[in-house]
């Protein structure tokens, strides 16, 4: 099977998401679209699968051209798509997922829930899954739930997979077994289209690397091309990838968690009893999958969590009980985990959200009036500093790409006293070259002395930045190592081992 892409274009108003793309995939390959996030590879994919319809260009599979109005045109032409954020519902078992957009019915139009359970049986054994028909989706692991949607593709027949940043919530274990599956349906003849921006991933399956810059194809590279030249092929420009820090200068103990507990609307524990201590000119990384308690644990740190138990203290003051407004007006930098929603104020504009935490006094506010000359140097000085890619401080923010609108908020949080400084996910959804940007802004916050707390839940970036690492599970902290800690022993301890196990 031969599926080709000419001259694919799609715009939305002014803005070319993608511009005369052409690719083609093939049987029994694996082909990773690689690009920075916001290149327009996920809108190429949505094109491809009837999400979206082109402007310009058109598809061709077997060198006929198709026409796909949605993605049910796309399925029934063999195209099957793993999307980033699970198209399951988690209160049905496996079998009626498997069921849902494909009734398959009996006499009298009654659902065949056997069927449908002999169907996800079948697949399974086939490419070697192991998934319980009759498990509820909720129930499973997130590693296994990326299964389940691999399997309802196959279910309809595909024989093009096309995986949208599909490790986002993986643990390496986890990650290592999706290579696995991948291998062995390339091997069974199916073709595959990997989309990452994770050149390590890019390295462990690719047979063939298209890179996208800006909307456009800007060439294809082999397997054993080197990071340095794919970086520099995503972003235009040599990328330094090493993140360079010298040996931590460790001062007092600075942050201080105590028994701390966070407990959520149902009443439930989701950070249970952890004990942390962060000293001044050090950064401590919390390494984990996604929602074992680091959203709430950063959140408890910055008031931002209603119902908190034990004690956060900072140089010896309780935090516990006291506003964010009075938590951040005592230095601490906080950059949230979802830019777009705690972030800024996409309407504002970049001057208006340098100074959002701020308006309660000098130099942006006096006597209730604000002072638009401060306003404007600070925005001028910050946009320099900061290498914010814009048209001028009156530019919203909203319309900026991933990369700057991170770099607005880190602006805004860094460039003011600091006695702690938490940043969460800070380079989620940016691109390689502001990755090693705020990496090395955060290296420059450790090396003036602030205690720094990195949550994240790329491996990669935790190994780069962390002088101690702490490993989030469920809740607890499964344990706190050195930041030069084997990946291997960091991924098993993300899955709840603890390191004490994983030596034996």
């Amino acid at each position: 099977m031969k599926l080709e892409l000419r001259g694919i274009t799609k715009r939305f108003g002014s803005l070319t998401a993608n511009d005369h793309i052409d690719l083609v995939i093939r049987s029994g390959e694996i082909h990773c679209l690689l690009g920075e996030n916001g290149a327009g590879k996920s809108t190429l994919m949505n094109v491809l699968y009837g999400l979206h319809q082109a402007d310009e260009g058109e598809i061709l599979l077997d060198g006929v051209a198709q026409r796909f109005a949605g993605p049910g045109d796309a399925m029934n032409a063999g195209i099957g798509m793993v999307h980033q954020h699970f198209m399951l519902i988690p209160v049905f078992t496996v079998a009626e997922n498997m069921m849902l957009g494909d009734e398959p019915t009996r006499g009298g139009g009654v659902l065949d829930l056997d069927a449908a359970r002999g169907r996800v049986r079948e697949i399974s054994e086939r490419f070697g899954f192991d998934i319980d028909p009759d498990a509820v989706v909720g129930d499973l692991p997130v590693g296994v739930q990326q299964r389940v949607e691999i399997v309802k593709a196959l279910s309809r027949d595909a024989r093009i997979l096309v995986f949208d940043e599909p490790t986002a919530v993986l643990t390496p274990p986890e990650i290592d077994e999706l290579m696995a599956v991948m291998r062995r349906l390339r091997e069974r003849g199916t073709a595959i289209v990997f989309i990452t921006h994770k050149l390590r991933e890019v390295r462990e399956v690719a047979d063939r690397i298209t890179v996208v810059r800006l909307g456009k194809v800007v060439g294809e590279a082999p397997p054993t091309a080197g990071d340095a030249e794919l970086a520099s092929m995503m972003v235009g420009r040599a990328v330094e990838l090493t993140v360079q820090k010298a040996p931590a200068r460790l001062g007092d103990a600075a942050l201080a968690l105590r028994d701390l507990s966070v407990i959520d609307a149902r009443g439930q524990y989701v950070v249970s009893h952890v004990d942390l201590v962060v000293r001044r000119g050090e950064i401590l990384a919390i390494a984990g999958v996604q929602g074992n308690g680091q959203t709430e644990l950063t959140e408890s740190i910055l008031g931002l969590q209603p119902r908190v138990e034990g004690s956060i203290t900072l140089d010896g003051v309780e935090l516990v009980g006291r506003t964010p407004r009075q938590i951040l007006d005592a230095g601490v930098g906080f950059v949230p985990e979802d830019r777009t929603v705690d972030g800024f104020v996409a309407e504002f504009t970049i001057a208006e959200n340098l100074m959002l935490d701020r308006t309660n006094g000098a130099p942006f506010v006096r006597a209730g009036a604000l002072q638009l000359d401060a306003i404007e140097m600070f925005a001028r000085a910050a946009i320099s500093e900061f290498d914010i890619r814009a048209q001028g401080i009156d530019t919203h923010v909203g319309r900026l790409s991933g990369g700057n609108q991170q770099k607005v908020v880190l602006a805004r949080e860094l460039n003011r006293e600091l006695r702690l400084f938490v940043a969460a996910q800070p380079t989620r959804g940016v691109d390689v070259g502001s990755i090693e940007f705020i990496h090395k802004r955060i290296v420059r916050t450790r090396d003036a002395g602030v205690p720094v707390i990195v949550v994240s839940t790329e491996l990669d970036e935790v190994v780069a930045l962390a002088d101690r690492i702490a490993v989030m599970y469920r809740g607890g902290i499964v344990g706190v190592v050195p930041g030069d800690t084997p990946r291997d022993v960091l991924g098993a301890m993300m899955a709840g081992v603890t390191p004490q196990a994983v030596a034996t």
